[in-house]
């Protein structure tokens, strides 16, 4: 995957800065409150569960608004495929999810904020090669 950015206008939030769709942030960002309020893992049946709510339109998104008293709910549809490939596959090669074989869990990861270092020291190294 290819994260393209603007230092100008770069978003408050990290959801926007890697997903191309708003409805691709939305479903982002639920995976990661589900995962969230299940203690930071989950399995593979719970990540099943999670896609066939989804492609069935039985999840339920309540943003909070800029006012505490403003809420919204709506009800999310998004294809189980296209979750798996568009949505969790990505977050997993960025090293956002964690996938143990072993356990066959889901869970946050700290790899992406690593990776993300190790890709500037590799910017640094170039600016300073001598050719």
């Amino acid at each position: 995957m290819v994260i393209l950015f603007d230092q100008y206008n770069l978003p408050e939030d990290i959801y926007k800065i890697i997903f191309a769709t708003e409805q691709q942030v939305t479903v982002a960002r639920l995976l990661i409150k589900h995962i969230k309020e299940a203690g930071g893992e989950i399995g593979k049946t719970e990540m099943s569960i999670f896609a066939t709510q989804l492609h069935e339109g039985k999840l339920v998104d309540t943003t909070q608004h800029k006012s505490p008293f403003e809420k919204t709910t709506a009800t999310l549809s998004y294809n189980k495929r296209q979750f798996y490939d568009r949505i969790l596959t990505p977050m997993k090669s960025m090293g956002l999810i964690d996938y143990d074989l072993y356990k066959k869990t889901y869970k946050i990861s700290d790899k992406f904020n690593k990776l993300m270092i190790q890709i500037g020291l590799l910017w640094l190294r170039e600016m300073r090669r001598t050719f």
